[in-house]
This record gives structure tokens, sequence and C-alpha cells, in this order.
């Protein structure tokens, strides 16, 4: 009996167990539902580009311009006298130079003395003329006799004509010796061992190759005495890589920059392009003609501008709207409220007081003109 009241014990026991557990566990949780949520921070900056000011009607807008730009090639190369307009300078009398009356580098009018030779073979052509004068004189005296002679039947009509080939060749004689002086450059109404050279052309020296005193040999075996160019047009020649090669055409209008005058432009006429490349720098000698203005000088460097025929359109805007900064550019743009925001661009090249935008802004919008003055202002 004792033990079954044990037995009917258990379950109560262990029932009583349970709901205390429950209890627990229920107030557990409820305690943490009632807890406040964690707090979270959230860090809030302030955006770097964007910048107030008082009165922002004291900075003027500008508004964003465009240009449509044609891909560039560059190249360079030097000024060279136009060979069709360069005339040498030659004697063709040798000798001794006895004067010289003009220099490298100056301008001559075409008939002015540039230097003198003294020539053997003057004299020795004067004797020949004068030899031949002399024969022409007995031959012609001859004549006069065997006519007398024929008209008298004293001769035949063969030695008649033997006279009259002789005075004719007498004659030819003279005639040739008479002309091989004034090729070396004499007067054969003057005799004188000194031949004078004239410029043959008007121009600028831009070759000497004699001083005084030294020797002249006969044209075969003697460079240019002197070469005279007529400078009023010259030519161009620059070197242009075979890669870029396609950016240049025949006819095509090409822009020339001296280095001595880096603010100058000038045009000129694409008029060969060379069928051969250097085979150690793969490049081709491109010929430009254009017209001098007085400036040019042969020699000088310059850089030759070819234009592709596709142009870009691209965003133009004031040079002064263009701020540099840290080795960036960046524009104002305004965001209402007196406010401006700064945005980077990637700008091109500066002309005339434009610079060209390539990326960042487009045509149309507004920018303040004035980016330095509105930097500065942010910064006090």
């Amino acid at each position: 009996m004792k033990r079954t009241r044990v037995l009917l014990a258990m379950p109560l026991l262990v029932g009583a167990l349970l709901t205390s557990s429950c209890s627990t566990t229920k107030a557990k949780v409820d305690e943490a539902a009632a807890a406040p949520p964690p707090v979270q921070v959230v860090e809030q900056h302030p955006d770097q580009n964007v910048i107030k000011v008082d009165q922002p009607e004291r900075f003027k807008l500008a508004t964003v311009g465009e240009r449509e730009e044609k891909p560039e090639t560059h190249a360079t190369g030097s000024v060279t006298p136009d060979v069709e307009r360069s005339v040498p300078v030659v004697s063709l009398a040798s000798g001794r130079v006895v004067g010289i009356y003009a220099k490298l580098g100056d301008d001559v009018k075409k008939g002015q003395l540039l230097l003198k030779v003294q020539s053997n073979d003057i004299v020795n052509a004067f004797q020949t003329y004068e030899q031949a004068k002399a024969d022409e004189k007995l031959t012609n005296t001859q004549l006069d006799r065997a006519k007398l002679l024929y008209d008298k039947g004293a001769i035949s009509l063969n030695d008649l004509q033997v006279a009259q080939d002789a005075d004719e060749k007498a004659k030819v004689a003279v005639k040739a010796s008479g002309q091989q002086i004034r090729t070396l450059g004499a007067d054969v109404n003057r005799e004188d061992p000194v031949v004078t050279v004239y410029a043959p052309a008007s121009g600028t020296i831009v070759e000497q190759n004699v001083v005084n005193a030294s020797s002249v040999h006969t044209p075969d075996n003697q460079p240019n005495l002197f070469t005279i160019a007529d400078l009023s047009r010259v030519w161009v020649l620059c070197d242009v890589y075979e890669n870029d090669l396609p950016a240049v055409r025949l006819g095509e209008t090409a822009d020339i920059k001296l280095n001595a005058y880096p603010d100058q432009t000038f045009h000129g006429k694409i008029t060969n392009i060379g069928k051969v490349l250097d085979p150690n720098l793969r490049t081709a000698k491109v010929r430009i003609e254009l017209a001098n203005p007085g400036i040019m000088r042969a020699g000088m460097f310059v850089t030759a501008i070819f234009y592709g025929l596709k142009g870009t359109t691209h965003a133009i805007v004031p040079s002064s709207a263009v701020l540099h900064l840290h080795d960036r550019d960046w524009v104002f743009v305004p965001a209402g409220n007196g406010q401006f925001k700064r945005n980077e661009v990637t700008g091109g090249k500066i002309e005339n007081g434009t610079q060209i935008i390539l990326s960042g802004i487009t045509p149309g919008q507004q920018i303040v003109e004035d980016a330095l003055a509105l930097n500065s202002e942010s910064e006090q």
C-alpha cells in the first residue's frame, strides 16, 4: 500500500519541475525582448567638392561651347631652300681668286659682281682669237688676189674656190674663238686675264665654297662657288613615322610652327611623300611648300601638324574656367543655394584664351568663368 503512494507522487513531482522550468525560460525571454535596441552611430562626412559662398552672383558664369577637333599628327623637320629656285654660281675659267665681293648669307641682285678670277685660260683664249683674226686677214687678202687673177685668166676656177674655202674657214675660226672668250666670262673687245663672275639670279647666298686667293677649277671637279636661292618660297622637309603616314595626303594643308616663333602658325601644301623609308628610323620624308613671310631661314627647325579626315566634337571653355590643382583639372558648376560643385575634367590643348575639355562636362552646361577667384574665396 505504501509503495503505491510513492509511485503516485512521482508524476506530480515531475510536473512541478517542468512547470517551474518553463516559467524561468519565459521570464528570461521577456526580459530580452524588453531591453532597448543597441544604438547605431552613423558618421556623416561633408562633400569636400561642394563649397558655399556668400553672394554667389559675384562669380560670372560661362556656357560650355563645343568645337570639332580633327586628329593631329606631329612631325619634326627643317626649312630648306626650294631646289627649283636655287641657282649655282660657277666659273668656266680656272685660275686663282683675286677678289670676293659677296659672302654667305648676303642678299644679292641679278648681275651683281660676286668675285674675280685671274685665269690663264683667258690668256690662251685671247691668243687663239688673235691668231684666228690674223689668219682671217691673210685669207681675205689671198681671196682678193685670187679673184683678180681669175678675172685675168691667170688661175683656174679650182684655185679660186680653194681661196674662198680658206677664207670661210678663217672666219669660222674667228667666230668660234670669240665665243670661247665670252663663254669663259671675258669680253672680246677688252683683253684682260681677270674674269669677273656675276650673280645669275637674285636671292640669298646659301652656300659658299670659295675664299680669297683660293684656286678655281673647272666645274667638273669642283663644287659650286656659290649657291643663290630665292627664299620667297621655301620647302619644309620633315620625317614622318610609317605608322603616321595614313594621316598625310598629297595636296592637303599642313600647319607649320617654327621653334623660333612658337606663337605663329603658317600653312603649307603637301607636295611630296617619300617612297622609300629610312631603314633605321622607319620614317619617310614629306615635303611641304609654303610662302616665306620673311622670317624663315634655311635650316630652321619646325614642327609640322597633319590633320585627319574625321574629327571629334569636344567641349570648349575659357581657359580661366579651369583650375589646375594637384596635377588635375577642375571646373566649378553651380549647385544651387549659393553652392558650387567642383568637377574634375580632362583638359586638352589651350589656344587663344580657350581650352578644350576632353571629358567631365558637356556643351551647354554652366560653369564659373574665373575658377581661381572662386577657389581663393572658398579657402578664406
